[in-house]
This record gives C-alpha cells, structure tokens and sequence, in this order.
C-alpha cells in the first residue's frame, strides 16, 4: 500500500500524538508499505510576534496555507493511495481527500464534549466552541474510523449522527516496554537515588498532565485527606507537567505537603521503573480517551486505583480497584474522599498474597495491550478500505 498520513504540525508541542504518528508509520514500514507524513509546516508561525498571536499565525499555516498546497500535491497521487488522519481532531483536513480513500484514527472526544458544556470542570469560551465546530465539520465528512475504545467509538457515532461505513476498535498497544520487576527494594532504593527522596517504604504514583479530565487536584486531595489518617505516609509522587500555581497551591496547604512531590521532565525510563516500585498507581481521572498509563502500570507489576467509568473500566477489566469518579459539585466532596480513603487505605495494606493476586490479574489484563497485534489489525483495516 501507499500510505500517507496526516498527523499534527510538531510546532504545536504535542507528544502523544506524533508518537502514535509514528508508531504507525513504523509498523506499516516493517510490513512493506510505502508511508509518508504531510502535515503543516511553520510559515507564519515562525514570524516574530506576542505569544497571544502565536496561535493564530499557526491557524493560518494549518488551515490556509497547508490546504492549499495539499491540493497541488494530490495531483501528483495515485487512485489507490490511502490518506491516513492519525487523530480525529485533524477534522479540518479530512474534506481534502473525502472522495479518496481514507480512514481517522479517533482517540477521545473530550474537547469537542467540553464545547457543548459536558464538564463543569473545563468551560470553554465562543472561540473554543466555535473551533471545535470547525473540528467537526471536518471528519464528520469521513466514511471511515477507527477507535481506540469502545467509549471513544460510542463518542464518535454520538457526533457523527450515523455508524459510518467503517467503524472498528483497535486497541492501543503499549508503546514502551513496560515489565515487572523481580526486586521491588533495588528498584525504590534506585528511584530514592535518582529523584533524592526517600521511597524506601513505597509510593503512591499518578502520572499524567494538567489537563482538567488527568483530575492531579483530585489527587492530592485524595493523598492529603488519606495522609491525615496515617502517623508517617508513604510519598505521593507525581510525574508529568510542571504543576500550575493551584496545584502547588494545594500543595502547600496539605499538612503533609512534605510528602507530595512534583517530578517533572523525567525520563521514560525513569516511569518504568517508577511504576516497577510503587505502591498503587492512582489514576482518578474524570474521564478518557483509553488511559494508556493503567496498562502501562499493570504491565509493570503495580497494583491500580482508577475511575469506576468507561474507559478506565473497559482498560482495566477486573485486574483494579475502583472509586467513583470526583463530584463536580464541592459540597459532595467530602463524601467522596471518605468513600475513596478507604480504597486507597485497602490497597497499600495488602498483604504479600493479595497484592501478588492483583499483580498477576494486572499483568494477565495487559496482555492485550500489544503493538504487534494493534498494528496488524490496523494493516487488515487498511488493506480492507
């Protein structure tokens, strides 16, 4: 095959999705297919100018220009070339190439539910809104999807008002080498060394950014509440962005503030074995698109704490422990930590036998979360259109 896919201009800063990007074209180059990426490049953008119109100069480089030049270099491509969108949220594209053969990569909608007031968590202003409309106008015009779970695919034919001629769900496969360990003491006493804090006794670990839905406020509330309960708690480590001023507003006003910490620009080796070492992941999200970070902690041996909802659910089987997912509404907040202590408390004092039961459902679980297996049901899916 003649693959081309679209995927997000690497002047905006995104990760996951060049990463999955590549992972694709990876997998479909090992399989012998010819691949090749367009995406817009910076023009405008790069024009000295206030950060506030940054956004905007890249607008103009995404959805004026690269259009423009997408069109002349279609003349130059064959009937049987399929254009690949590796994110859904590259909507604006897809009327480019409808009439040709295409599929989207569809991985969570959560962008386009908060434009229509979904999470009180995340209000979205007229520009927000609008530009997600733009989204959706676009890949509401493709014929064919894939999901990356059942919850995203659900989403998907919400917005699109129809099951489209191709909707199927492929399962992200875990992009790292996630295992377990075979030594948990080494591994703490490595960690304590390398982040300079005592994780001896174990950890609690969230990993995640500082989207609203990642909920690292509920987090800490969640530790702190727990902490109070505790003479000397074990550590809250928290890998990802750098934390905005109300985390670490929040932070400040834990009486065990000393126990929480922020780790940031850490390396992906520096995750695996965060997960070999830790007590329990904590991943309370307020919801998802797959919630990569529960496999990639089961594959390594940690016992998991996640949302009692779709995704997590759906990723987690019966290998986690669940807590209901944080009120919206403060006044019920109180309720929920209470309901959610006892949970945390239940896991970090599992004996030996027990933590071990959870351990191997987690690694069972993880099982299929393989790349091999995604990327060859992704090449059938391919091969079909």
């Amino acid at each position: 095959m003649d693959i081309i896919i679209f995927t997000h201009p690497t002047f905006l800063g995104s990760e996951s999705m060049p990463r999955y990007a590549q992972m694709l074209q990876k997998g479909m180059l090992e399989q012998g297919h010819s691949v090749r990426f367009w995406t817009a490049k910076p023009f405008f953008y790069r024009i000295p100018s206030p950060r506030s119109a940054k956004k905007w100069l890249g607008y103009i480089d995404q959805f004026i220009l690269f259009p423009i030049i997408v069109k002349f270099q279609l003349l130059f491509c064959n009937s049987k070339t399929l254009f690949v969108f590796a994110d859904q949220a590259l909507g604006p594209w897809v009327p480019l190439v409808k009439k040709r053969k295409h599929i989207i990569h569809c991985h969570d909608f959560l962008a386009q539910k908060s434009a229509f007031g979904t999470f009180p968590e995340n209000r979205v202003g007229t520009s927000g809104k609008l530009y997600q409309a733009f989204i959706r106008r676009g890949y509401k015009k493709g014929s064919n999807f894939i999901s990356i779970s059942q919850k995203t695919q659900n989403d998907l034919h919400h917005f699109l008002g129809r099951i489209p001629k191709v909707s199927e769900i492929v399962y992200n496969g875990l992009n790292q080498t996630f295992l377990p360990t075979k030594n948990i003491t080494d591994v703490r006493n490595e960690q304590s060394t390398l982040l300079n804090i005592d994780l001896s006794k174990g950890y609690i670990l969230h990993v995640g950014g500082n989207q609203f839905y990642k909920n690292r406020k509920g987090v800490i509330e969640l530790y702190d509440a727990w902490s109070k309960t505790i003479d000397n708690p074990i550590p809250l480590i928290l890998i990802g962005s750098e934390p905005t001023q109300a985390l670490i507003e929040l932070k400040k006003k834990s009486a065990k503030a000393k126990h929480i910490h922020f780790c940031t620009k850490v390396a992906d080796t520096t995750v695996q074995k965060a997960y070999q070492g830790a007590s329990v992941f904590l991943f309370p999200s307020l919801a998802e698109g797959f919630g990569w970070p529960i496999a990639e902690a089961m594959a390594s041996g940690c016992p998991v704490i996640t949302t009692n909802e779709a995704p997590m659910t759906e990723v987690s089987g019966n290998a986690a422990y669940f807590i209901t997912k944080r009120p919206s509404n403060e006044s019920d907040l109180k309720a929920w930590l209470q309901e959610s202590i006892i949970v945390l408390d239940k896991v970090v004092a599992l004996s030996i036998e027990e933590r071990q039961t959870i351990i191997d459902l987690g690694l069972e679980n993880a099982k299929r979360f393989d790349t091999k297996k995604a990327l060859s049901h992704i090449e059938e899916i391919y091969s079909k259109i």
